[in-house]
């Protein structure tokens, strides 16, 4: 079976997202962030929340090139690689909650089952089935349909304040499905921003990427086809915008609105880097984000256990017991930069650490693909 063939700008695109997810997820303090670096408390969208849907959208327009070698045929074979790297990528998310395996971490009555990396798998199993069966006419349909029915389910809902933190359906269904004590705490009540219903309109995230995806594969003209992603990216983020007067624009809810505005974000940042590449042949500057887009997943969970481990041990700064990751930012960042600028420092020191650590691999040309 032939290799997929690959599109540079695709692999930039993942690496640049990765690299901003570095960032976002590794402060040296959550006390001192800039604006842009914190995600939304509620309702709107800054930069930080744009890393999971341009992820997800990736993904998407990866999985178009992927799938050629099963000739949009759903085979035997199919179902089981869509499977098994839905499964794979599920466990993976689990075995994060699950580290470091310490006797009185293992409280599974309130072990967190959903996450980022079980959101990206059932997303992509989903989508993939979707697009095995369907065209990309019904593909279109389909989205907008899932987008459309979304809306109402959460309005009708979510009672008189349905896209409110407390009220929303989202919650509700996770509490009844999955149990209160199974979901994130972090917002100061028990919801989960990586819900199971909320992950349907996710899926519609990926799809978009996936027609993006589609316009790469089959153009001959690059110009052409980046002056027809440019509308596309830029009609829906109007629509978004405009949808979002009334269905806000909202991450922890992954409110249709938020797909389309994330969505058209990402097709024209897509957009203006196949330009930049194709059109302009501007490649070397641009070749460290490809090697961060190598073994992508197994970045996320390296970058998760790290966190974990680092937190786990102690040491004694000014006769205070910190963790080690406090230890670092303080005694290291802050005398450096002071505590907002060593915050982000302690962020872009983690960014360069990982960027070596696949460096090695890539120059090993060991590639990990859960």
């Amino acid at each position: 079976m032939s290799k997929p063939r690959r599109i540079l700008a695709i692999d930039i695109f993942r690496g640049m997202t990765i690299a901003l997810m570095i960032i976002v997820n590794n402060p040296g303090s959550w006390a001192y962030i800039y604006s842009p670096l914190r995600h939304a408390k509620w309702h709107g969208c800054t930069l930080t929340d744009l890393v999971f849907p341009f992820f997800l959208f990736i993904v998407g327009a990866a999985m178009r090139f992927a799938f050629v070698r099963w000739h949009s045929f759903a085979s035997k074979e199919f179902y089981k690689h869509v499977f098994w790297r839905t499964l794979s990528i599920f466990l993976a998310g689990c075995f994060i909650h699950a580290y470091p395996f310490i006797q009185q971490d293992w409280d599974w009555s309130s072990f967190r089952i959903m996450g980022v990396l079980q959101r990206i798998a059932l997303a992509y199993g989903i989508a993939a089935i979707v697009v095995i069966h369907f065209d990309l006419k019904k593909i279109l349909i389909s989205s907008i349909g899932i987008l459309t029915f979304y809306w109402g389910l959460l309005w009708l809902g979510g009672g008189g304040d349905p896209y409110s933190l407390e009220s929303n359906l989202i919650r509700k269904i996770d509490i009844f499905i999955l149990g209160e004590k199974h979901l994130y705490g972090g917002t100061g009540i028990q919801f989960d921003p990586e819900g199971l219903l909320s992950t349907i309109p996710s899926v519609v995230t990926v799809l978009i990427g996936y027609l993006v995806g589609a316009m790469l594969h089959t153009t001959k003209d690059f110009l052409d086809n980046i002056k027809r992603m440019s509308l596309f990216g830029g009609i829906l983020i109007i629509l978004g915008l405009i949808w979002g007067l009334i269905f806000p624009i909202n991450k922890q809810l992954w409110t249709s609105s938020y797909v389309l505005f994330t969505g058209g974000i990402a097709t024209l940042v897509l957009a203006f880097l196949s330009w930049i590449i194709d059109i302009k042949k501007v490649r070397k500057p641009l070749w460290a984000f490809k090697v961060f887009g190598t073994n992508s997943i197994l970045l996320f969970v390296m970058s998760g256990l790290w966190t974990k481990t680092i937190l786990k041990i102690s040491f004694f700064l000014n006769d205070a017991k910190v963790s080690g990751y406090s230890y670092l930012y303080k005694s290291l960042f802050v005398p450096i930069a002071g505590d907002l600028n060593g915050s982000l420092l302690f962020a872009l020191s983690h960014v360069l650490g990982f960027w070596l650590i696949l460096y090695w691999l890539y120059r090993k040309k060991i590639f990990i693909n859960l």
